[in-house]
């Protein structure tokens, strides 16, 4: 299974570090019969050029949006997505590729692009605690959860904050391909895994949390 991450200027780097690592070490972990990668990970940006991540990092994408690699799991960082949101070749390419994508997973501030496309609504969704009242205003049919570090609704699954999205893509890994190798994941990265994804009492009327 391959996972297609988008990257783009002012991208925050452990949003995209995070779950790239949790993803490429679980596909370390796990091989085919042929010793190949169960999953592997590819990065996408709008252009050829280096991505500049927030703080500076220079990021060369795998593929730009022109070439259009296939994947299976479409996953949107966030950071600070301003300028991107107005880029419709971005939004309008987003959103085809959440229609073909078996799941798509937004990390933080990455739930603003996948609500843009239109994706989220009448859905629930989190995203950094920060940005949650704005995600709410914006874009008033989303179901906003404040106190989840992620929700799963079948084909999307979105995290809060930063470090929250180590913990949803353990989750993903478990889904899909068993908790056995996302704790053997979360092991090998020396990381504490936070299975629980409730901090308290979420929004009113979710469905299909955790």
């Amino acid at each position: 299974m391959t996972f297609g991450m988008l990257v783009f200027d002012e991208v925050e780097v452990l949003d995209m570090g995070g779950p790239f690592e949790v993803f490429s070490t679980a596909g370390r972990l796990a091989r085919t019969a042929a010793d190949e990668p169960l999953l592997r990970v590819l990065t996408v940006a709008a252009t050829g050029r280096p991505v500049r991540a927030r703080g500076g990092l220079k990021v060369v994408a795998d593929h730009t949006l022109d070439e259009d690699p296939p994947f299976d799991v479409l996953v949107i960082p966030g950071g600070v997505t301003t300028a991107v949101e107005t880029d419709t070749d971005v939004i309008d390419w987003l959103a085809r590729r959440r229609k073909t994508s078996v799941l798509t997973f937004s990390i933080c501030t990455g739930a603003f692009l996948l609500a843009a496309t239109g994706g989220l609504n009448g859905r629930p969704a989190t995203t950094h605690w920060e940005d949650q009242d704005e995600l709410a205003r914006r874009w008033p049919d989303i179901r906003v959860c404040t106190d989840l570090r992620w929700v799963d609704d079948g084909d999307i699954v979105t995290s809060a904050g930063i470090s929250a999205g180590i913990d949803a893509s353990l989750h993903i890994v478990s889904r899909l391909f068993g908790e056995q190798l996302a704790h053997r994941t979360a092991r090998q990265m020396e990381y504490t895994w936070t299975t629980a994804p409730r901090l308290g009492r979420g929004a009113a009327g979710e469905r299909g949390v955790g």
